[in-house]
Parts: C-alpha cells; structure tokens; sequence
C-alpha cells in the first residue's frame, strides 16, 4: 500500500490518503518542530502522494495553521490538490467566554480566523474538536450547514464527541437536509480500544469515516518506552504515558517487538499497521517533530499483518466496553438465536 491509495470519506465522495498528516507539533521548535523542519515534513509527505493535513486552530496557538498557512503561499496551485482539515471549539482567549466553545458566535468567529491564517478562502473538512455541553446540538450543526452553503466549508465532522451525540447531530442533519457528518475523529490505538463500542457502532450504523489520533499512545508503542527505560529521551509527550507504563503494556511491546522482527520491520510500523487493517478506520492521523519520525511512520504501509498476527495483538488488548455490549454478547445473541448461526455470528454460551 501507498499514500496514493486513496479512500472515499464515510458516504462522502471526498478522496483520502490512508494515511493524514497532523500538524499538532508545527511552530514550536520547544516541543515540536520550527518552521523549517516543518515544511520539510509537509514536502516529504507530498512528496510521497500524501494529500491529507489536519490542524487545529488551537495548536501551538494558531502557528500550525500560519506555517501550513505560509507553505501554501510560497506554492501557488497546491492548495486545490490537498484535503485540508482544521478544526474549531478551543478557546483562542480564556478571558471572553464565547471564544471557546460551540456555540454560533465561537464558529462564526474561529471559521473566519482560520481561514485567515492558512491564506486559504476555504476549509475541505472543518471538525468540531470536542463537544460543547453548554450549546445545544441544533445551533452547531445549523451554523456548520450555513458555513457550507456559503463556500466557507466543503464538509463536517466530529471528533472527541460522545456516541449519542454523534447519532443526534448526524440524524438531524439528515432529517432536516442539513450538511451531513462525513466522520468522526477519536483516540485509537492498540491502548486505547473502547471506542471500538458505541461510538465504531455509531460510525457503522450511519457511514461515517474513522479517523484515528495518536495511534502510537502518544510514542509508546513506538518500542522506545521499556520495563528498564520508562522515561527514554526524546519523549516529547512523555506526561501523556504514564497510565500505560504498566506490564500489561510492556506483554505487548514483546509481542509487537516479535511480530516486527518476522516481518523485518519496527515496532511502530507494527502498531500502525494494526490500526490501518481494521474495518472501520477510513484514514490514521500521523504526527511527527522530525523527517525521520516522519520516515518511519510511512513505513507502515509496507506492513501486512496476517489474520493471526491480528488476531494475537487483538487478544492482548481486548478493551472492557460499557453496558450493554457484554450483557448483549453474553445472554442477548444466545437468547436470540439458540444454536443457530447467523451472517457467520455464533452464539457464546
């Protein structure tokens, strides 16, 4: 597999590359990477047939969308080729409070600032980042169909959005013939499963895109973090980790070390890998301070892993989803069909 393998967002016929390009550590060379080293990675991702990049207002403060901003300018006629994602909700100034947020007046504003700093007259995908408690789901998603009926916006997702509001907004779009959720964005990756429940249940019921963030569990499945070195250098995100660093995680990091070994690659190809083979995943959101970081998270497109190979990792981390989804496996699909197997499921019991 490649980057030029493109896939069609959720029932959107919007072209993706397997694999999109975060932005999250551009414009801050203290815990990123500077401008330079910056566009460096965007070239190398290009290069390579890449056209997916994701940002953020809030990263580094708005300077990820300025430098993503600057690369475009210095290109003329690149800007068109690319799916650009950026995303609204945090707050650009903690002193207003309808800066943050979702509410019309944050959207109305951040869109307009957004589109400023990446020099662009319009946004491919414009995510909501995270869910607002305090705005009610119909002023979010009405403002999102107004920004695409004014040119503003092209389409719309969710990320890091409870699975009930996920259904809401997406069957009131449709409902109402408003813009509809082509996706949504959430933590994934071989630590952090449960998503696998409501809200992949969600995403399948209604077709939408899964868009995965921090694959790698913020660089510990990279392979660097272990039972003897649990704060290696380097480790840019290392206050992220710590509910990981345990030896359940460090079982797993063996048996990725071994699956790699047989398939003469790394670790982080291995863990990549896993999460670009599951069903539900449309595009996986990459990140990376250097070339080299960058480099090696390519290589996971070269990287098959075999049913068993899946299988084994699938077994060491089998997440503990919330009611109903055991009461159901457990006693609902035996209760409802006996000893009889249906489109290839068998009951347990």
């Amino acid at each position: 597999m490649n980057l030029t393998d493109f896939r069609t967002l959720g029932r959107t016929g919007l072209r993706v590359s397997p694999l999109a390009l975060g932005t999250m550590t551009f414009g801050d060379p203290s815990w990123g990477a500077d401008e330079a080293t910056s566009a460096e990675i965007l070239s190398r991702y290009l290069d390579a047939g890449g056209n997916f990049v994701d940002t953020a207002n809030a990263y580094m403060g708005g300077r990820a969308e300025e430098v993503l901003g600057a690369y475009l300018g210095k290109r003329p006629g690149l800007r068109d080729r690319l799916v650009i994602a950026t995303k609204f909700a945090l707050s650009m100034d903690p002193t207003d409070p309808n800066n943050g947020g979702t509410g019309r007046k944050a959207i109305r504003h951040h869109v307009d600032e957004s589109l400023s700093r990446l020099g662009t007259d319009y946004i491919d995908l414009y995510w909501q980042h995270n869910w607002d408690r305090h705005t009610p789901l119909e002023e979010t998603i009405s403002t999102l169909d107004d920004l695409v009926r004014e040119g503003k916006v092209r389409y719309v997702g969710l990320s890091d959005t409870p699975a009930w509001a996920v259904a809401r907004m997406a069957t009131l779009a449709e409902w109402r013939g408003w813009t509809p959720i082509a996706a949504i964005q959430v933590e994934y990756n071989l630590l952090e499963r449960t998503s696998e429940g409501e809200l992949f249940g969600a995403a399948r019921e209604l077709g939408l895109g899964v868009l995965p963030w921090s694959p790698l569990a913020n660089g510990v499945l990279t392979g660097k973090y272990t039972r003897d070195n649990q704060n290696p250098a380097g480790a840019g995100r290392g206050m992220f980790v710590g509910r990981h660093l345990h030896e359940g995680t460090f079982r797993l990091l063996d048996a990725l070390g071994r699956i790699a070994g047989e398939l003469g690659t790394t670790v982080a190809a291995t863990a990549l890998a896993w999460v670009r083979q599951q069903p539900v995943v449309s595009s996986t959101i990459i990140g990376a301070r250097t070339v080299g970081q960058l480099e090696a998270n390519l290589a996971s497109l070269d990287v098959t892993l075999s049913p068993e190979q899946l299988a084994e990792l699938d077994g060491l981390t089998t997440p503990e989803l919330n009611f109903p989804a055991a009461f159901l496996r457990d006693f609902g699909v035996p209760a409802q069909q006996g000893n009889t197997v249906i489109n290839g499921l068998r009951a347990s019991a």
